[in-house]
């Protein structure tokens, strides 16, 4: 029988010292979506069916063309820092690292592409 004190039990398996940090990100990103998705929504429904040049020229301007780039760029960035925190929750060791790194690389080549995507489309 193992003479363990609750605390020697729990040692080393205890507060990371970045949940509150985490927590507080993610609500600021979601508050900031709450208010950017819809009017992305309208602004792209108004796009929507439209013939090609309508589109250049509507995107042309800069009110739809910024709110398409911080839509993306926040989704993007949001959804990473969830599955990070997923993998580090249910992925230990280095597969946990290997895909924490090739998460990072597919959520910044995405922003990356929705960003030329949006400057090929508006210019």
């Amino acid at each position: 029988m193992r003479f363990l004190t609750d605390r020697k039990r729990a040692q080393g398996l205890g507060s990371g010292r970045t949940g509150t940090h985490h927590h507080w990100k993610m609500m600021i990103s979601s508050a900031v979506l709450v208010v950017l998705v819809p009017l992305f929504v309208f602004t792209f429904g108004t796009a929507l069916g439209r013939d090609y040049e309508t589109v250049l020229a509507f995107f042309a301007r800069p009110f739809p063309a910024i709110l398409t780039a911080l839509t993306a760029v926040v989704v993007i960035l949001h959804c990473k820092s969830e599955a990070d925190e997923a993998i580090i929750d249910y992925v230990h060791g280095t597969p946990g690292k290997l895909l924490i790194v090739a998460v990072g690389a597919l959520s910044y080549t995405l922003i990356a592409a929705a960003l030329f995507a949006l400057v090929k489309l508006a210019l």
